[in-house]
């Protein structure tokens, strides 16, 4: 005889009620509530340190019926806070796949809710914006979870960088290789470090707050400027290290966060977006080539616009198709370039990979 359902509610900041059935792990979450909309990918995104401190909405209608497996990771745990699903998949199809999702975020202890009408829930956010909010499956009291998700600090204004960055140094590639990356790490994929190994490169991570001094013993021929959950702005020693990286004249890549971090240390400021960018179909323009990429995103704040065109020495690259927004930028005069989405994009699609190209290439350029 099959178990009964374990009731879950999830509430949100402005009163909106879900009722659901328990998944995964059993207890009480908080944190901010997003949407991805891939239909594939899940664990990717699960254990993006991007998403760390928020509760991930997988708007596809059936999650995790190609179960996980071990190699499908871009960190070492799952960083979400909590999973919302209309249908959270227990078996699995997949012959190589390594277990269930059910079993999988019980072991990570991720509470989550299924049975949510997660198209209703995924329009409510686009329309009034991302918010706090609680799932529980140990309670179903209202008035007892307002009482908890009151306590739940906002992202805005919110530094979660140096929690989820590496804690010791660690280098990936051949020692003797021509290039040497030294890779700030405010939360990095794993993906990223292997499109650059990939191309040759031998890296080496360091923790968010390595001072650049200690840095610079790696002697690295270029940087890397990582992706990372939170807010940019108050990240003021992240923003130095870049401003002194700058310094360096070598060359520069920033990804999501790190792209956000490179406008900021030239006095670009960065908002709050009212619901963020995040799935596998944002479709991004490069104005540089004319040419449009599909493209895999995930952010919740963004590059000031008026402030990106009004900066003389900033050249937009890339623009949001969906909404103009910026995606890419490069500082004129020096070897310094961001872009706000995920060109490593695993599973897909790989549009953008000709980034990690170019940025190989202007560092053998700037060898010769």
């Amino acid at each position: 005889m099959l178990n009964s359902p374990i009731p879950a509610v999830l509430l949100l900041a402005d009163g909106t009620v879900h009722q659901g059935q328990a998944f995964g792990a059993i207890g009480t979450t908080t944190g901010e509530i997003c949407f991805n909309t891939g239909m594939t990918g899940y664990q990717e995104v699960f254990t993006d340190p991007s998403y760390f401190g928020q509760i991930l909405i997988m708007n596809s209608a059936h999650i995790g019926n190609y179960g996980v497996k071990d190699v499908d990771v871009e960190s070492d745990s799952v960083k979400i806070n909590g999973l919302v699903g209309r249908n959270l998949e227990d078996q699995y199809s997949r012959k190589l796949a390594n277990g269930s999702l059910s079993e999988y975020l019980k072991v990570n202890k991720v509470v989550s809710i299924e049975g949510v009408d997660t198209r209703t829930l995924v329009a409510h956010i686009r329309t009034k914006g991302a918010m706090n909010c609680i799932i529980s499956s140990e309670t179903t009291d209202i008035e007892v979870l307002k009482k908890k998700l009151a306590e739940t600090p906002n992202m805005d204004g919110l530094e979660l960088a140096s929690k989820v960055s590496t804690k010791e140094s660690y280098e990936l590639g051949d020692k003797n290789a021509a290039v040497r990356i030294a890779v700030m790490d405010y939360g990095v994929k794993k993906n990223i470090l292997t499109c650059m190994v990939e191309r040759g490169a031998y890296v080496k991570v360091f923790p968010a707050k390595t001072s650049l001094e200690e840095v610079k013993k790696f002697q690295p021929h270029g940087y890397f400027i990582s992706n990372g959950p939170g807010d940019p702005a108050p990240m003021d020693y992240a923003v130095a290290t870049v401003k002194q990286i700058l310094k360096e004249e070598k060359p520069v890549f920033g990804i999501c966060l790190g792209h956000q971090l490179l406008a900021l240390a030239n006095d670009i400021p960065t908002f709050k977006m009212h619901h963020g960018h995040r799935g596998l179909n944002h479709p991004v323009k490069n104005v540089i080539s004319g040419r449009s990429e599909i493209t895999t995103q995930n952010h919740g704040f963004g590059v000031d616009p008026e402030a990106v065109k009004k900066a003389s020495h900033i050249e937009i690259t890339h623009v949001n198709l969906n909404d103009q927004s910026i995606e890419g930028i490069r500082v004129k005069g020096k070897p310094a370039f961001s872009v706000q989405y995920h060109p490593e994009a695993t599973p897909g699609p790989h549009d953008s990979r000709y980034l990690f190209d170019e940025f190989i290439a202007m560092i053998k350029a700037k060898q010769n």
